[in-house]
């Protein structure tokens, strides 16, 4: 699942919380997603900013679920999953024996785990973290990760409902 198809399916909530975390702590990451989103409706991004957070989140998403604003979903999920969702993503590596530093970089990353492995960590998770935010990072790394790769992945985010994001 793409960038885009990720703001179209995911919760109201969850994208409020996410485009918050951006602005109060990715404030140049936030700048710049309202300023490229604002010029595209050729509005100025004050326009934006000025609107209550319920709205201008709303606005946002509604924004960054478009096909051509992939590019800055992208790096609005990757500036949220890299900084708040550390832990997260230092637990999935963990679980299936992915070498990373303490930051969850991975400097060679392998092929895909089993599927049995991969549904074992995906189920610790589950148990740790919520499951839209399990679904958002699973689909956006097995996306970045190429599913060409990670084929096993796939299959588990296509079979197990509660990795399905609501639309």
């Amino acid at each position: 699942m793409k960038s885009h198809e990720l703001f179209q399916h995911m919760s109201p909530a969850l994208a409020a919380e996410i485009l918050s975390y951006v602005q109060k702590e990715e404030t140049p990451l936030f700048k710049s997603a309202v300023q490229t989103l604002a010029e595209q409706h050729r509005l100025r991004p004050v326009f934006v900013e000025r609107k209550l957070p319920a709205e201008r989140y709303a606005w946002i998403k509604a924004a960054l679920s478009q096909k051509r604003n992939d590019l800055a979903a992208a790096h609005v999920l990757q500036g949220w999953l890299l900084k708040a969702q550390k832990p997260l993503l230092c637990d999935f590596l963990d679980l299936t024996g992915i070498a990373h530093d303490a930051n969850g970089t991975v400097d060679d990353m392998p092929d895909s785990p089993p599927k049995e492995k991969l549904r074992e960590a995906i189920e610790q998770l589950l148990a740790k973290y919520p499951a839209e935010t399990i679904a958002v990072y699973l689909h956006a790394f097995h996306e970045m990760e190429s599913p060409a790769t990670w084929p096993p992945l796939g299959e588990l985010l296509a079979e197990d409902q509660r990795l399905r994001l609501a639309s």
